[in-house]
């Protein structure tokens, strides 16, 4: 029987797919910022599946090194398909194997990506919705506050 770990040994985990566009990346840093600043003492890291880092695998190690023996793997991805059916599974259990042969016993748990939460799809139907309403066309284009990322 096993027992679920104290929270100072549960870290989380939010990955991203990646990418070399620092342009794409710059909005994920500032998404772990506000994140950050709304917790306690929750540790949270950010992690990407390709392209860019620290990779999942890193971080992994990282967190397994400092003593974390349960971590949280939250996709930022919209909805599940083949990397996370199949690509990070399997990195997973390749680094549950891996720490355990260094002598790190540690649970690696893959949640559902937050595009599947309904709260997201309501909030992106909301923003949709204002989009392209008429009144909406006519007073905006291009947001300044996002231009920065494009």
């Amino acid at each position: 029987m096993s027992t679920q770990p104290s929270s100072s040994h549960t870290s989380t985990i939010l990955l991203a797919h990646g990418s070399t566009d620092q342009n794409w990346l710059a909005p994920f840093g500032d998404l772990i910022a506000n994140i950050r600043s709304g917790l306690n003492t929750e540790r949270v890291e950010l992690a990407y599946m390709e392209l860019a880092e620290p990779s999942l695998e890193q971080q992994v190690t990282l967190l397994a090194s400092e003593g974390y023996t349960h971590i949280d793997v939250l996709p930022l991805f919209f909805a599940a398909g083949r990397h996370l059916r199949r690509d990070v599974p399997k990195i997973i259990e390749t680094l549950q194997a891996e720490l355990a042969v260094q002598g790190h016993t540690i649970t690696i748990d893959l949640h559902p990506p937050v595009g599947l939460d309904p709260e997201v799809a309501s909030a992106i139907s909301r923003i949709v919705i204002q989009k392209v309403s008429l009144e909406d066309r006519k007073s905006t284009r291009l947001n300044s506050s996002h231009s920065r990322y494009l």
